[in-house]
């Protein structure tokens, strides 16, 4: 409308201007152009997966393994060892009788729980490990195998955090069989097992993963073999083995504390870039 008012004022001694109309794009054109623009967020989701390394062989893994106790102390691993830590504490207080409301005689409950005392042993998760290793290996597909080392050394990291950990506690488990009830290797090895998949994989595809090893870490419960602390900080050890091996992340954790009357709240939160 604004175009043809100017050409009217103007008259017909002024020249007029052509819009030559866009030229049409073939549906199979319009796709391929789609392929070429990136979703952002997709693009972000990509920077997050670990870089595959250009080896994946045993010397790789073995040197990888001893990078990965330098990557311990960092500042993100201390927030989540605090955040652990203060939550295992303020759960101390109920660990005698927790444990009394999730013991169960119904059988079908029994039942649910008989596989997670297997699911969470040390000989199990490497076995699952090396069978990932092993088929990147073989059939050539380094993210796979990659998978596969970092899951292999988050397990050395987490016996080498957890063992020394309960020789020094000498906490006795709920049931008596013996004193090496904290932290829950169980929990610790499960949890790092999912914290190395979340890494590589993404929240969505490893949600599993983490349900299962809170399954795992309530059967130690459900079992009597570990009290609440014992699992809570577990969990935390075997985040920290997870995160160690699996530096390349972008995530970032804050510890909060605030005071209430009576009492206070140290919260942890975390943070995605």
């Amino acid at each position: 409308m604004t175009l043809l008012l100017v050409a009217l004022l103007l008259g017909p001694s002024e020249p007029t201007v052509e819009l030559t109309p866009a030229p049409e794009i073939s549906s199979q054109q319009a796709q391929e152009k789609a392929k070429d623009v990136k979703d952002p967020d997709d693009k972000t989701s990509e920077e997050k997966k670990p870089p595959t390394p250009p080896h994946t062989g045993i010397v790789a893994l073995l040197d990888g393994l001893r990078r990965d106790f330098a990557h311990i102390p960092t500042k993100q691993n201390l927030y989540v060892a605090l955040g652990g830590g203060a939550l295992a504490l303020a759960a101390r207080p109920f660990d005698q009788d927790f444990n009394v409301h999730l013991r169960s005689h119904y059988t079908l409950v029994n039942d649910v729980y008989a596989p997670a005392k297997y699911y969470g042993n040390t000989p199990e998760q490497i076995a699952l490990s090396l069978g990932t290793y092993a088929y990147g290996r073989i059939f050539d597909q380094p993210k796979v195998s990659h998978l596969g080392m970092d899951l292999l050394r988050a397990q050395a990291i987490t016996e080498a955090l957890v063992e020394p950990i309960k020789l020094a506690t000498r906490r006795a488990r709920p049931d008596g069989s013996n004193d090496l009830s904290f932290p829950s290797g169980h929990a610790a090895i499960t949890f790092a097992g999912a914290t190395v998949l979340e890494r590589h994989l993404g929240w969505k595809k490893a949600a599993l993963a983490y349900v299962i090893a809170a399954y795992v870490a309530s059967s130690r419960l459900h079992d009597n073999r570990h009290y609440l602390s014992d699992v809570i900080f577990g969990a935390a050890v075997g985040t920290i083995a997870g995160r160690s091996v699996t530096e390349h992340g972008k995530d970032k954790w804050e510890l909060m504390a605030s005071g209430l009357p009576g009492g206070g709240v140290i919260g942890m939160t975390r943070e995605w870039k």
